[in-house]
């Protein structure tokens, strides 16, 4: 209601909610890390489904859906981190869209197409705030449809292999366990919100943009750090954002490429430690 998508007002009216509108830093705080925090959930669930390799049949389905959900996640964080119109937000939409002219042919096109102009401009702020409005539904309708898709095929078993036994209720033996995980997590994000609040961001972003003056370091927020390691990796443009685009695109391939007799890793010692590496790979990468 106080954000003004203008490229002359944008960054001023974020700094008069954070310090005129009454509880509005913490509005925008909760908000801010409430994403950084949406992104370690998601993380943690895609990790833990390739340990205990949920992909598996018969949930290719509930995978590429939830593969889905994570990229609708990585464009509504990319928007919303160009709004605030401070230094990294102005660099990292310029950094990020001028990667799609990398595309044969159309990529121009493309990218004059999601900036409205021939350069970032109003249209593009327009843009980005619209979609970043968007895009949660799609992300929710998206949700929905995981549900639907794991109600019909069943959660996995973490032990990878079927036990006959008498299924537990799901109340009050799982909400009392999930309630648990779920006041751990909000006490942990409670204190980047009240005591933490800008650790996640970076300090260039209460910067005024200018697109005179380019920042020393342009870089993402942190839980995209991993991919902009891979495109800095490469100094070749086109296999960068080849190569940066295939990490999260190879994702969606993932049931058909692995097919293993015995799901679990706990049983595959030499599968774990791989998965492990693979972690810590991500981990140095960010």
């Amino acid at each position: 209601m106080h954000y003004t998508p203008d490229i002359n007002i944008a960054f001023f009216s974020i700094e008069y909610l954070m310090r005129e509108i009454k509880y509005g830093w913490l509005l925008r705080y909760a908000h801010a890390n409430g994403a950084s925090m949406f992104f370690i959930a998601v993380y943690i669930h895609t990790f833990r489904g390739l340990y205990y390799s949920s992909y598996t049949h018969p949930r290719q389905m509930l995978w590429i859906v939830g593969v889905l959900i994570l990229v609708c996640m990585i464009i509504t964080a990319f928007l919303g981190y160009v709004l605030p119109w401070g230094q990294m937000s102005y660099w990292g939409a310029t950094v990020i869209t001028n990667l799609l002219t990398a595309i044969p042919y159309v990529g121009n096109d493309i990218v004059r197409w999601l900036w409205g102009s021939f350069v970032i401009s109003n249209a593009t702020l327009h843009r980005f705030y619209s979609f970043h409005y968007i895009m949660p539904f799609v992300i929710v309708a998206l949700v929905g449809i995981h549900l639907m898709i794991l109600h019909n095929v069943g959660s996995n078993n973490p032990m990878g292999i079927s036990i006959k036994v008498d299924d537990e209720k799901f109340h009050p033996y799982y909400t009392s366990k999930d309630l648990l995980g779920v006041v751990v997590f909000l006490a942990f994000t409670s204190f980047f919100i009240f005591f933490w609040p800008n650790e996640l961001g970076h300090p260039d972003n209460y910067v005024f943009a200018n697109p005179l003056v380019t920042p020393p370091h342009i870089v993402p927020e942190w839980y995209f750090l991993p991919f902009y390691a891979i495109l800095r990796s490469i100094p070749d443009k086109v296999g960068g954002v080849s190569v940066m685009f295939l990490s999260i695109l190879t994702l969606f391939v993932v049931p058909y490429l692995l097919k293993p007799e015995i799901r679990s890793l706990t049983f595959r010692p030499l599968s774990r430690y791989l998965f492990w590496i693979f972690v810590f790979n991500c981990l140095i990468l960010g």
